[in-house]
């Protein structure tokens, strides 16, 4: 706990650009709320090796997200079951199913359609939300957290030891 704590800190301070940390965070929110056997988290680990993404923000958050989901399962299974039943959508559905590729996604599964969906929906606000956030982090909080009595305090526990010994590692 102490280790992750400490990688969280670290993601948190570096030198990433906050975009990049973002994005991370909306990779690891697809691919940790879905299920980890869809077609969909290749394309998703494609894209967290092939764009310029934290690699470290993006464990971390798909540990957090993998979590997360197990207590929206049941949210989850509610919106990909209502989607699944709209007779409006039956159409497209029957033809989906007819496609191999489409068979191969298990579509037809209601928890990784509701999950898939509102992974979707929910990644625009997210990358927008957690980018404000980090640049206000950076911008206001870790110059006070910096001069604080209580980061001295904090300088002098395992934990600063063991983040201070993963900072000289990286370089």
């Amino acid at each position: 706990m102490i280790r992750m704590v400490a990688r969280l800190l670290r993601v948190l301070n570096s030198e990433s650009n906050p975009s990049q940390i973002s994005l991370a965070v909306v990779l690891a929110m697809v691919a940790g709320f879905t299920p980890f056997a869809s077609l969909h988290n290749l394309v998703v680990f494609f894209l967290v090796l092939v764009l310029r993404v934290n690699l470290s923000g993006f464990i971390l958050a798909f540990i957090f997200f993998s979590a997360l989901s197990f207590a929206l399962d049941p949210v989850f299974h509610h919106l990909g079951l209502a989607l699944l039943t709209a007779g409006a959508l039956e159409g497209l559905w029957t033809t989906m199913y007819d496609s191999t590729l489409w068979r191969l996604e298990r579509f037809n599964n209601s928890v990784l359609m509701g999950s898939l969906v509102f992974s979707l929906a929910a990644a625009a606000p997210l990358f927008i939300v957690s980018n404000l956030l980090i640049r206000k982090y950076r911008e206001n909080i870790l110059a006070y957290v910096r001069r604080s009595h209580v980061m001295q305090a904090f300088k002098a526990t395992k934990l600063y030891r063991v983040y201070s010994s993963y900072s000289e590692l990286r370089y």
